[in-house]
């Protein structure tokens, strides 16, 4: 019985030793061979400072760039140390009042009429509350609001959007979606 604890417990050392240490060690060596951006959280940087993530969203509320979807991760939203939904169901008031008033909101700071459908990405947060891409079609609802604030050409606004569309995973997977942090990045180049 002695010898059966004693293989046991070497099973166990040996096995925590491999997919503990030398297999994380081993994944965490070839991502940064092969993909460093994306093993290093994909940081987007400028003028040598970072300025966020192109898989975390961020807070914009100026009327002057395309504003992201609602986040639930902390108490002021997009923390990413509180990555969370807010496991509300559909049948919760406290979830139909906030999304009447993202529903609101957006359509006021968009100048929409009453009864103009919003797309869901725009009043309803993820999963996570760190999503950073919106719809193409949450995108082009608010180019006018961005236009008009920027004085800049409806058009041209509707043409970046559409450079920044990216399309399914693999021609396939997923829906076409726009990164809200890329976008208003590319937007700050523009001409004035």
């Amino acid at each position: 019985m002695t010898k059966s604890i004693i293989n046991s417990l070497l099973m166990v050392l040996v096995m925590t030793l491999l997919t503990g240490l030398a297999y994380p060690l081993a994944m965490t060596g070839l991502a940064q061979a092969l993909f460093p951006a994306q093993a290093n959280g994909s940081l987007i940087t400028q003028n040598g400072k970072i300025i966020g993530s192109k898989l975390i969203g961020q807070n914009f509320s100026s009327p002057g760039y395309f504003h992201s979807r609602p986040s639930t991760a902390g108490s002021e939203g997009y923390d990413a140390t509180a990555s969370a939904g807010s496991n509300l169901g559909p049948t919760n008031q406290k979830l139909k009042d906030t999304v009447n008033e993202n529903l609101a909101a957006v359509r006021s700071d968009n100048n929409l009429p009453a009864h103009t459908p919003v797309p869901g990405d725009l009043v309803l947060a993820s999963a996570s509350g760190l999503d950073p891409h919106i719809s193409p079609e949450a995108a082009y609802i608010q180019v006018e609001r961005v236009a008009k604030e920027r004085d800049l050409n409806a058009a041209e606004i509707k043409a970046l959007v559409a450079m920044h569309t990216e399309g399914r995973q693999l021609g396939f997977l997923g829906e076409p979606r726009v990164n809200v942090l890329e976008l208003n990045l590319a937007l700050d180049t523009m001409k004035q």
